[in-house]
């Protein structure tokens, strides 16, 4: 195989390996942060758990996304429609991963508000405004990078300086926990977490205004050392903001660029490896995986979810072993049936 279809082959095949890599990743920092015993959350083997879970999941996954969104054709409508389609599956999967849960609470068996669990601002629901975003402001910017550059950098900044809602609605908050503030049932709100996305917008710009994909490996070498360093002598303030769930959800704008960083070096790495390692049966199943990355996370998170409200933060190592052994297994033969399913009726 030459060289340039090379090229071609790894840059079809990178974004799905990331994405796999990603949402695997999000099952086990799901089980740490719902079933693992304390003594094992607040652990140092907890701790890189939640790290794991962190910049090189959904930061990766988003900015994955916002790269394919800005190489795609869709019109305007178009993604329009595919932002509200996401975010209505966000609500439907709050409904079936917490259905357990919402049930023991409307039998009386747990006293808790089922609403931050309705609308609970989990990834889907990101991923929906994100493209509601960049589909209008592509309709303004075009392919114009410093515009897109800016629009990240406002998105990454402004969460701790716009002013919360004060008034007495109940449900202004529930509305507002998706753009913005500091609500626990606000994982990944519009502010600051679009600026991933629009990174990986930018980031398609860039490569197609300056050929970034012809660079040789001696360069992407380079790079990924040089981001390697400064990753690790500011690992520390990386590591304490990541592990702080509090401060992950809602971080600042250094630590976005930290998280960048890590992606782009992230991204760097698994593409080296991947040059190296095409055939391997772990790469197939974990590109398998990022082509079907939504179905997959729906159905780790509708087993995580129902299963928590049962033994929530009662296991131990061996137990969480055997969870994520059983969720990733049992997700990917889900996402295998369903794909069988549609494949029928669509005959």
């Amino acid at each position: 195989m030459s060289e340039q279809n090379t090229g071609k082959a790894e840059r079809i095949v990178l974004p799905d390996l990331l994405k796999g890599i990603a949402v695997v990743l999000m099952i086990q920092v799901h089980l740490t942060e719902l079933f693992a015993v304390e003594t094992w959350f607040n652990s140092m083997a907890g701790q890189i758990s939640l790290f794991l879970g962190g910049p090189p999941a959904a930061p990766v996954f988003m900015v994955v996304m916002g790269y394919f969104i800005a190489r795609g054709n869709k019109n305007l409508t178009q993604n329009i429609k595919q932002g509200l389609k996401l975010i209505l599956w966000g609500l439907l999967l709050n409904l079936g991963m917490n259905a357990h849960l919402l049930f023991e609470i409307a039998t009386g068996q747990m006293q808790l508000n089922p609403w931050t669990y309705v609308f609970g601002v989990d990834i889907l629901m990101l991923a929906g405004l994100s493209v509601l975003v960049i589909a209008l402001f592509r309709w303004v910017f075009s392919d114009l990078i410093i515009p897109w550059i800016l629009l990240m950098l406002i998105i990454g900044f402004l969460n701790p300086y716009i002013p919360p809602y004060s008034g007495d609605s109940l449900w202004i908050p529930y509305l507002q926990a998706y753009f913005y503030g500091y609500h626990h049932w606000s994982y990944f709100p519009l502010f600051p977490w679009a600026a991933y996305p629009i990174a990986g917008y930018v980031f398609y710009l860039l490569e197609k205004k300056y050929q970034i994909q012809k660079m040789s490996e001696r360069w992407m070498l380079f790079i990924a050392m040089g981001l390697l360093s400064i990753l690790v002598i500011t690992f520390n303030f990386g590591f304490s903001r990541s592990i702080l769930l509090s401060v992950y959800y809602h971080h600042d704008i250094i630590f976005l660029f930290w998280t960048l960083a890590f992606v782009v070096f992230f991204t760097l790495a698994i593409r080296m490896f991947l040059v190296e390692n095409k055939n391997l049966f772990l790469n197939n199943w974990l590109q398998w995986i990022g082509k079907n990355v939504t179905s997959f996370y729906v159905f780790q998170w509708l087993l995580i979810g129902n299963i928590a409200t049962a033994i929530y933060r009662s296991q131990y190592f061996v137990q969480l072993l055997f969870w994520f052994i059983f969720i990733t297994a049992a997700s990917s033969l889900m996402v295998w049936l369903w794909n069988k399913v549609k494949s029928k009726i669509r005959r």
